[in-house]
């Protein structure tokens, strides 16, 4: 039997993935309950001690000093975000893409952050903002619901490391970027997508649909000293999913999965046979 390569499989899962959050979405918005269970789990985390302050990254010291110039416009819990899942790119010849960049002023933070040996490319539908191409940094015109367009700029830029889409924020688009762009990624990049509001919000339900194939677990064996999975395509594909507020942020796998869980030691309890 012919078998798909690798990247024909994750893209179908990605669809899967998808499609299954439609049926999702009717049944929530039939289910009048959905806001109501749980409440005093609710207020336990409500009454939970609280957090030291953090303190500022070098995003975030960017950000506070732009006081004129390009603009930049980020809900400030963002850049502890950035900072966890882009830190191991700065100073690396890294190829980052944000879409909707307005004013350009994240464009320039994120040349800041990353070095002088990073690739910045941004993609808005508003002409004006190819007026922010630099030797750095490369802008492309078009809509992110326009599956062409995609198709068109990834034959400009056949490598990516990091998304943020910071676009239109509405579902279609979200979607249309995430299935042309999350197998477009190289191993161990990044793809977030930030301004995700409202518990009902349907571009949440397609992540949380798509998430759920993490835990596929295919059995090969059990023996007395390991037991063992057949990791699928998605899972060698993708390494981990992270939900904030506001933001869904999915990380692309680096290396080779291995399912295994063996067993260490001499003494064991008898219950378990």
């Amino acid at each position: 039997m012919h078998q798909l390569p690798p990247q024909r499989l994750f893209k179908r899962a990605v669809q899967k993935a998808f499609s299954m959050g439609l049926e999702l979405r009717r049944k929530m918005a039939r289910d009048d309950s959905s806001d109501s269970y749980g409440p005093a789990w609710q207020s336990r985390l409500a009454n939970a001690p609280k957090l030291p302050q953090r303190s500022r990254n070098t995003l975030e010291q960017f950000f506070d000093a732009r006081t004129e110039g390009r603009g930049i416009w980020k809900w400030r819990h963002y850049f502890e975000i950035y900072d966890r899942h882009f830190s191991k790119f700065v100073g690396k010849n890294v190829h980052m893409l944000e879409i909707g960049i307005y004013s350009g002023g994240s464009l320039e933070m994120w040349k800041h952050y990353f070095g002088p040996r990073a690739h910045i490319y941004g993609v808005d539908i508003e002409a004006v903002c190819k007026s922010y191409e630099d030797s750095q940094t490369k802008i492309f015109i078009g809509d992110q619901a326009d599956r062409s367009f995609w198709q068109r700029f990834k034959e400009d830029v056949p490598k990516l490391d990091i998304v943020v889409d910071d676009g239109g924020h509405e579902p279609d688009q979200q979607i249309a970027t995430m299935e042309a762009l999350l197998p477009h990624l190289r191993p161990g990049g990044v793809f977030l997508c930030e301004d995700i509001t409202f518990e009902t919000n349907p571009f949440a339900e397609y992540v949380l649909q798509f998430a759920r194939h993490i835990n596929a677990y295919n059995w090969l064996y059990d023996d007395q000293r390991t037991q063992s999975a057949n990791p699928t395509p998605f899972q060698q594909a993708v390494h981990s999913i992270h939900l904030y507020p506001m933001v869904a942020v999915i990380e692309r796998r680096n290396e080779h999965l291995e399912l295994v869980a063996p067993k260490h030691g001499t003494e064991w309890q008898p219950f378990l046979g």
